[in-house]
């Protein structure tokens, strides 16, 4: 075709500039939600996100996306079936009708997301959604640091009495002490987590620079690469460091299994396997000390109690659930005062999969089990597919190992943060799982064997 008619194609394959945009919106809202809210309220958050739904349904209008049944997720519709008939018998019918039109709204945005922008658009526009909510976190602390001189409440809110819980705060003006700094997402355990998607994302793009040898691409992400490790640092976020643990091996065994043989793979399984049985028995023999290295208590700083009191009310209705609510009502029962620690009323159940079975119940975790496990699967074998030597130079791009890193960082945060369910974890969840079941890497075409046969050109 030549390299005039394949850039018209690339054009005519690309997205238009409003829907990139508007992904771009959609994304830096989910991932920086808190932001709006400290600084809207919740009601200027709610106009927010209705005005992002319209625009997703009139771009959808307009667009008409090919629309391909078995491109969506079975486990997918099972989990939000169960979600929407659980306000059948629904505890609080009142506040599960709020969180079904929270859970669906965001739910259309993933698949706008995911139907309208390609797999190299959707990772851009990630890209462009983190750097603006780091760059604004760290102007944000220092704003605070400099100029206010001391820590800072929510815009909008007037809490009784002079001092108040750490938990309140949207900052605590630490920034020049060398933190921990909360950003503008209110909480260094979620500032820390999007810092670690930034450092997947950005990674991914200065090795791509490097393969294309674009070395402008590749220093202005490289910049934005230290960035994402400088606010990973200054949130010294243990729930985060976790998850930088596991991602990290995560891709080492990604890395070698792409690159070894269906035999070799073997070998890679059975080192994974022998991995994962070492850090169980190291957790069990070691707890202690390996919270003392995090700086965390016995108990987690407090996790171990609203565990307990999570399935304490979800042995109460253990089969289907109390009903879904998503984000916790604390004016309804049995939100109201499921557990306080330190003069705080916790809105979350700290796991995402004890979140479930509370709201849900077993039928719900099955659902919610079966749409995570498959992800992480589809994510896999889109990370360890080779493509075949002469496939051309844009299939060997390293954004194949980010759906495997991302989808591992969610549910690493999971196991401590129920936010898998919410915002940026539930938006980027179904855009994984529904980019992966629809791009699945097709097998690679047979070499020539002869020497004289045709070797198509690049």
């Amino acid at each position: 075709m030549g390299n005039r008619g394949l850039r018209a194609d690339r054009r005519a394959a690309s997205s238009p500039l409003a829907v990139r945009l508007l992904g771009t919106f959609i994304l830096f809202t989910v991932l920086a939600g808190q932001f709006w809210r400290n600084l809207l309220s919740w009601w200027g958050f709610g106009a927010i996100v209705l005005v992002a739904l319209l625009l997703c349904l009139i771009a959808f209008a307009v667009l008409r996306p090919r629309w391909d049944w078995r491109g969506i997720p079975k486990t997918l519709g099972a989990f939000l079936l169960v979600a929407t008939a659980s306000i059948v018998w629904s505890y609080y019918q009142g506040a599960s009708a709020i969180g079904l039109a929270m859970l669906w709204t965001t739910t259309i945005g993933a698949l706008f997301l995911a139907l309208t922008l390609s797999w190299a658009e959707l990772v851009r526009a990630l890209s462009t959604a983190l750097r603006w909510a780091l760059a604004l976190s760290l102007a944000f602390e220092l704003a605070v640091s400099k100029l206010l001189g001391h820590a800072m409440l929510p815009l909008w809110v007037d809490y009784p009495g002079e001092k108040q819980p750490l938990e309140f705060y949207w900052s605590r003006g630490l920034l020049l002490d060398g933190g921990p700094i909360e950003g503008i997402v209110a909480s260094r355990n979620l500032l820390g987590f999007l810092a670690l998607l930034g450092v997947i994302v950005f990674l991914a793009q200065v090795v791509a620079s490097i393969r294309r040898r674009a070395w402008g691409a590749g220093l202005w992400s490289s910049t934005w690469l230290l960035v994402a490790l400088l606010t990973l640092a200054l949130t010294r976020s243990a729930t985060v460091i976790v998850a930088c643990a596991l991602v990290l091996a995560v891709f080492v065994f990604a890395l070698w299994a792409r690159y070894s043989g269906p035999w070799g793979r073997r070998v890679v399984y059975l080192v994974a396997a022998a991995s994962v049985t070492g850090v169980v028995f190291a957790l069990l023999s070691y707890t202690p000390q390996i919270l003392g290295a995090l700086g965390r208590g016995q108990t987690l700083t407090g996790r171990t109690n609203i565990w307990a009191s999570v399935v304490e009310l979800a042995l109460e209705r253990p089969l289907l659930g109390w009903g879904w609510v998503g984000y916790w009502a604390p004016w309804v029962e049995p939100f109201k005062d499921i557990f306080e620690h330190g003069g705080v009323v916790y809105l979350q159940a700290h796991n995402a999969w004890l979140d479930v079975w509370l709201q849900t119940g077993l039928v719900g975790v099955l659902a919610f089990t079966a749409l995570t496990l498959s992800t992480l699967g589809r994510s896999w074998l889109f990370a360890i597919k080779r493509p075949p030597a002469l496939a051309p130079p844009a299939t060997l791009a390293p954004f194949s190992m980010v759906p495997l890193l991302l989808t591992t960082a969610l549910l690493a945060q999971g196991l401590a943060e129920s936010r898998l369910l919410i915002e940026y974890g539930w938006v980027l969840l179904v855009v994984l799982a529904v980019v992966t079941k629809r791009r699945r890497p097709k097998p690679a075409a047979p070499l020539p064997r002869t020497a004289d046969a045709a070797v198509p050109a690049a």
